[in-house]
């Protein structure tokens, strides 16, 4: 068996993938979005942050070594031989590809004829019927309605995102009597769902979901506040792989506002939740006072308003014929 020295094994290991594949297989490298990328063989082998993961497989990693074992069936030694007489030959060099945005085109889903369904889906999950009209006399929710191929007829809750001249950039889905949750062609997560307070604040409220921001308004106002003096943003949903970048819809909020200097965290008690709020609160904790609230009353902020208004919790609650 070949040896192969230790220093040389650990060099091999530290060489990620997105930079293998830009110097030595860049035929093989697909942009997908932005800083995502796959590869022209397998199109579900997703490349971002640094890490690699294969969806169709369930296997993932970091390194170039871990990619050549695990999809290319390499052994271990093989790998690294590849890797060294590769680096030998022409050491790597980080090529970053240009991302050059493609302006996004939203395509708001239809409105139904009122928002009647809406309101009273949002109701029966406990939220507020000011907080709820609130959401609607402003732009950032509606009623769609949805018809399939088949002829079956969905209602929908679309909360809408604007930009900071007002102008709608991203709408979230979710399914009334179904458990569906998508986004609007066309959405860009920098722009989530935000309700910004009416006079200047310096505080930043940040949930996972639109229904998580507008349960915290609901349970505000229970306690006297008036939860149109408060900054709440929806991240839009986080990703369940962990990851090690501040979500975009929060960076793109406090540079369109950078009188922000508090900013308390919302999120599920989960696993992506929890790695979200202390990513956060690693990166931002220089610039920002960062608080972390963990709920000791549900798995969200929807599922404690709910229990404080002794609401059974079942998903989507109602029928909202």
């Amino acid at each position: 068996m070949p040896y192969i020295a230790p220093q040389v094994i650990t060099e091999a290991k530290q060489l990620d993938l997105l930079t293998y594949l830009q110097n030595y297989d860049p035929h093989e490298l697909v942009q997908v979005s932005g800083n995502e990328y796959c590869t022209r063989t397998h199109d579900s082998l997703r490349i971002s942050n640094g890490l690699w993961h294969w969806c169709s497989r369930g296997i993932g990693g970091k390194s170039a070594l871990d990619y050549l074992v695990k999809v290319k069936g390499l052994s271990f030694i093989e790998a690294a031989e590849i890797i060294i007489d590769k680096a030998a030959i022409m050491p790597p060099v980080f090529v970053p590809m240009e991302v050059k945005e493609k302006p996004k085109d939203l395509k708001l889903p239809p409105t139904a004829k009122n928002n009647d369904r809406a309101i009273r889906y949002l109701m029966s999950r406990g939220i507020d019927r000011e907080v709820i009209e609130h959401c609607i006399d402003t732009g950032r929710l509606y009623e769609s309605v949805y018809r399939s191929e088949y002829g079956r007829i969905f209602n929908q809750c679309v909360f809408v995102g604007h930009d900071s001249q007002g102008m709608a950039k991203y709408a979230s889905i979710r399914g009334i009597g179904t458990k569906y949750k998508g986004e609007a062609s066309g959405s860009d997560k920098k722009f989530s769902f935000a309700m910004s307070a009416q006079a200047p604040t310096n505080i930043l409220r940040v949930f996972e979901s639109a229904i998580d921001a507008i349960s915290f308004a609901t349970m505000m106002k229970m306690q006297g506040f008036d939860f149109r003096s408060m900054n709440l943003l929806s991240l839009g949903g986080i990703p369940p792989q962990q990851s090690n970048k501040v979500p975009i819809a929060l960076t793109q909020y406090l540079s369109d506002n950078q009188h922000i200097k508090s900013i308390e965290l919302y999120f599920d008690i989960d696993a992506p939740g929890r790695n979200t709020a202390r990513v956060i609160m690693s990166q931002l904790q220089d610039d920002y006072a960062v608080i972390d609230h963990v709920s000791r009353l549900g798995k969200d902020v929807n599922d404690c308003l709910c229990r404080m208004k002794n609401i059974r919790t079942s998903g989507n609650r109602i029928d909202a014929r």
